[in-house]
This record gives C-alpha cells, structure tokens and sequence, in this order.
C-alpha cells in the first residue's frame, strides 16, 4: 500500500503525524506533500522522519523526478490518497478542479482513490458555499470521506469541525487499498452483530465469554468502507469502539444479554440485505438472577442453568431468498474438527455461510487484533481466510459474500491488497 498524504493548513496536522507514523512502522511507503500553510503547524522535518522520505513542498513542483514532472510522477505512484486535514481552501479547489499548487494538481495527475478528511472552525464548516462543495466534491466516485465530528475545538467552540481520529483513517486508507476505491455494497443495508453477552448471577457475578466486539465492529466497518448503510449491534463492547463507530457514522446498539440482543435482532433483520452474525451469543443463562449481590456463602455448589435461544438459527428460519445470511463459530481442536462443526451448523442453522475461526493459541480470536480460519459457503466451497488483521478477515469475508450473491455479475475479489496480503483461491468442496 503506498500511501500519498497531502497535508493542508489546519491545527488538525498535528493529528496527522500519527497516521503516517503508524502507516511507517507497518513498513507501508508514505510519502508527504505539503502546502506552504501545512507548514506553520508542523515543520516538515517532523514529517520526513516518520515518513522515512523526503516532504515535497510546492518549491519543489518544478523540480522534476527522474527526468518527468514530479506531480506526474507522484499521481502515478500512490495507491491511495489523503488529504488531512482538508482545509475550506483546498476543498473548494477540489470542488471545481482547480490546481494552483502541488498538492492540487497531484489530484488531477492521479486515479487512485482520495480519502478526505476535512477539519476547521464550526461556523466555517456550516456556511453553505463550503457545504455546496463538499457535496460536489462527495458526487465523484473517486473521494471517499470522513466527515468531522463534534466536540471542543481548537477555537474553544463547541460544534461539529474535529478530524476524524488517526485509528479511522488508516482503516479507511486500508479498506481503499484492497478494494481500490470499490463501492460493491452501495445502497445495500448491511446489519451486523458484535461482542459477547452476558448472563447474570447476580448484579455482580455473570457467564459470559471474552469477546470484545473488534471483530464484529471491523465487519462493519469494511462495509461501510464499501458504501453500505450499516448498522452495528454490540454486545458489551469495548468503549473505543461506541465512540469510534458513531463517528464512523454507523447506527449503533449496544446490549448487554442474549435477550437484548435477539430482540434488537429481530427487530431490525426484515430490512437487512446483509446480516453477519459475529457476537458471540451464551448457549445458557443461570435458572435464578438475584436482584441484590448473593454473599459468598450463599453462592450455589451447584448452578441450575436454562438454555438460550438460537438467535442465528431463527433468523435462518426467517430468512428470504432475498437475504443473505451469514454466522461465525468459534471453535478450538483440529482443523479437520473445525471444518465439521462450521458445516454441520451452515446446514441446520440455514445459513448462506459461515467463518470458523479459531480462538485457542497465538493472537487470534476472541479479544486480539488479528484473526484466521475459514469461510464455508452454501454452495460447497471453501476458502481459507489466512492470519491477518480482523479487518483483512473483514474484507475476505465480504469479497466472497458479495460475489456469491451475484453470480451473474462479475465482481473483483481483492482489489489491490496492501502488501504482504495474499489472495486465496476456492478450496473444491470436501477438500479442507
């Protein structure tokens, strides 16, 4: 993934240093462009170190790079652009197609997929000339954004105009990198599930399991990556991942039991097109749930426990031939083990697929950044998801749902994979 940054005037920038700082220990190549007011907020020299290359500034257009324009050379070479923080300046270049600077003409020099990333003062952002060219701007299938969010800014007004947080934007950038700016969930409602319930004791004391809702939340946010209207139900999440999924813009629930849980579910399944059911549901509850904690001489020798619904399972049974469903096991053992569990439930849960993963061993599964396993369809195929990034899982899983929904419509899988992602082809079914 070589990732072109164009950095604009705007106290935002400083927020920017930890995009390409994150983006270079991944050993991604970032190059950085800046305006001349970029750089009475952050000095170049600061970019050129977590870059790890040299900052081009608009007193280098004219030089060229290797014997062609450098704003020639610099489109050609990015497999995706930021610009952050988008200034009212830039935008409305953008808007019209102007290019008095290096920055903007890079733009018109490229094809890649642009990320925007606007930041200013809140009555700045809400005068209508602005609005009118961020909606002219956002007609162009090649911008992708994140629009800002509310809160204290560096003016001490309180309103919409804060950047969007560093984590989002190299998600974002990610996304745009394996898809290559790809918009195949467009129009599409897309519901997913996250996290892990829990079942009460007491007020204290609960049975639950240690998913986090990273998962479910990166199935989420790859969607919405790809232009679906999502909404993302948690159960007992991480709180970063509230805060960062309204600012991605997603509907968001959180619930606490497998009851809250299927009732959101239920409620909220009809007008889905896609469903993915990645919480991590209890199989049973206690019998009892005392209203007050139960002193510890009072704790049962022995626990009475009840059974829980099958969320996924009813939604199978409500499925239409519309809708396309899809569930996660969490398994441990072999690989030959897991491949039989999965398969048993795609079949009685009536599922159009299904990701086993593994959580035992090595970061993977349940409350780590990363994940692996395999994703079985309806059809007999197999692919193998191989170790990466949750959202990598994420984009694999949504690359092979996508297309076997559509089998009369040719559709990419991988797009342009960041480097060091391999694509992985069909396993013929029975063969694990």
């Amino acid at each position: 993934m070589k990732v072109l940054v164009g950095v604009t005037g705007g106290i935002a920038a400083y927020k920017v240093c930890g995009v390409v700082s994150a983006l270079g220990q991944r050993s991604h190549p970032v190059q950085v462009i800046m305006t001349q007011a970029a750089t009475e907020f952050v000095a170049p020299l600061t970019f050129a170190t977590l870059a790890r290359s040299p900052v081009y500034q608009d007193r280098d257009f004219w030089q060229p790079s290797h014997g062609r324009p450098l704003h020639i050379t610099l489109g050609e070479w990015a497999t995706v652009l930021l610009i952050a923080p988008l200034s009212a300046q830039t935008l409305g270049k953008l808007a019209h197609g102007l290019a008095d600077n290096l920055l903007t003409n890079v733009v018109l020099a490229s094809r890649c997929p642009i990320l925007l990333a606007p930041a200013m003062n809140t009555a700045m952002w809400e005068q209508s000339q602005v609005q009118d060219n961020w909606r002219r701007v956002l007609a162009d299938p090649r911008f992708h954004a994140i629009a800002p969010t509310a809160g204290v800014l560096a003016c001490d007004v309180v309103g919409t105009g804060r950047m969007a947080e560093p984590e989002l934007l190299e998600s974002y950038l990610h996304s745009l990198a394996w898809t290559g700016g790809r918009r195949d969930l467009a129009g599409q409602q897309v519901l997913v599930s996250g996290g892990g319930t829990r079942e009460f004791l007491d007020p204290v004391r609960f049975l639950g399991n240690p998913a986090t809702g990273k998962q479910g939340w990166a199935i989420a946010l790859a969607a919405s990556h790809r232009g679906a209207v999502v909404t993302l139900v948690l159960a007992n999440p991480e709180p970063s991942l509230v805060r960062l999924a309204r600012e991605q813009g997603m509907v968001l629930h959180v619930v606490t039991t497998a009851a809250d849980l299927r009732q959101r579910l239920h409620a909220l399944f009809p007008t889905a097109d896609y469903t993915v059911m990645a919480a991590a549901v209890g199989d049973v509850a206690p019998a009892h749930c005392a209203e007050t904690k139960l002193p510890k001489a009072a704790l049962p020798a022995a626990l009475p426990l009840v059974p829980l619904p099958d969320i996924v399972a009813e939604l199978g049974d409500r499925r239409r031939p519309d809708q396309v469903l899809i569930g996660f096991a969490a398994q441990t053992g072999t690989e030959t083990e897991l491949r039989l569990r999965a398969q048993e439930k795609l079949r009685r849960k009536k599922l159009n697929g299904i990701v086993a993963n593994w959580v035992d061993g090595g970061d993977r599964g349940f409350g780590s950044d990363c994940n692996q396993g395999f994703l079985y369809l309806d059809d007999g195929s197999t692919y193998p998801i191989p170790y990466g990034s949750k959202l990598d899982l994420a984009h694999h899983l949504w690359d092979r749902a996508i297309a076997h929904n559509r089998p009369n419509r040719a559709v990419e899988l991988g797009g342009a994979p960041p480097a060091g992602l391999d694509s992985v082809d069909a396993v013929p079914p029975g063969d694990p």
